[in-house]
């Protein structure tokens, strides 16, 4: 057997650019389904935020009266720990394009830490909010645009425990061979910016 059969990847040359293909020398397209999944996702959520806006601007006062205020102290710091964590996650993806798996997996396993204080933040926010899902409109939308976005970052942070695991397999990551890493990373990006605009609308305006 060649020793092109066992790399699942490979980049095929030409004189103007370089097209990624699989074993089989079809192009691979995993990274643009990746893409079409998160601009699917990205709708659903543009969905859920003209909604909110929508109440908001057909109702006399938005939160409705008697509203406990939120408080922005916790959601404020858990948004440093979640931008701050696309940093973190980045430096993972810089080190194995090095061959540095040691690297990866330091500064993905610091990822996930920080993905799981952000989740117990949330967690924590939801048992001192002082009203319940079924208060009024505004909690209603409260819940369900937070509680949603934290199943994606429960999920992303399950994809970084996924790389992590399949990281301790010597070589299954390397320079040349990393799409998992690229694919998490892509997907955490994109949860941190669903969540400054959560915040912007939900806590700020």
């Amino acid at each position: 057997m060649s020793s092109s059969a066992l790399q699942p990847t490979q980049m095929v040359t030409t004189s103007e650019t370089e097209i990624e293909t699989d074993h089989h020398g079809h192009p691979d397209h995993r990274m643009f389904g990746i893409v079409i999944f998160l601009i699917a996702e990205g709708m659903i959520f543009i969905g859920l935020f003209g909604a909110f806006l929508i109440y908001k601007a057909m109702l006399p006062e938005w939160p409705p009266e008697s509203t406990p205020e939120l408080e922005l102290l916790l959601p404020g710091i858990n948004t440093i720990i979640l931008v701050s964590s696309s940093f973190v996650m980045h430096k993972g993806q810089a080190a194995i394009k090095k061959n540095d798996n040691a690297g990866l997996q330091l500064w993905f396993a610091i990822t996930a830490v920080m993905g799981a204080l952000f989740l117990a933040g949330q967690l924590y926010e939801y048992n001192h909010t002082g009203f319940g899902l079924t208060t009024n409109l505004f909690t209603s939308c409260f819940y369900v645009l937070t509680g949603f976005h934290g199943l994606h970052v429960t999920f992303g942070l399950c994809l970084i425990l996924a790389v992590l695991w399949r990281s301790k397999k010597e070589g299954h990551y390397s320079s040349e061979k990393h799409f998992g890493v690229e694919a998490a990373e892509l997907y955490w990006h994109f949860v941190d910016v669903v969540w400054i605009v959560l915040f912007t609308l939900v806590y700020l305006l």
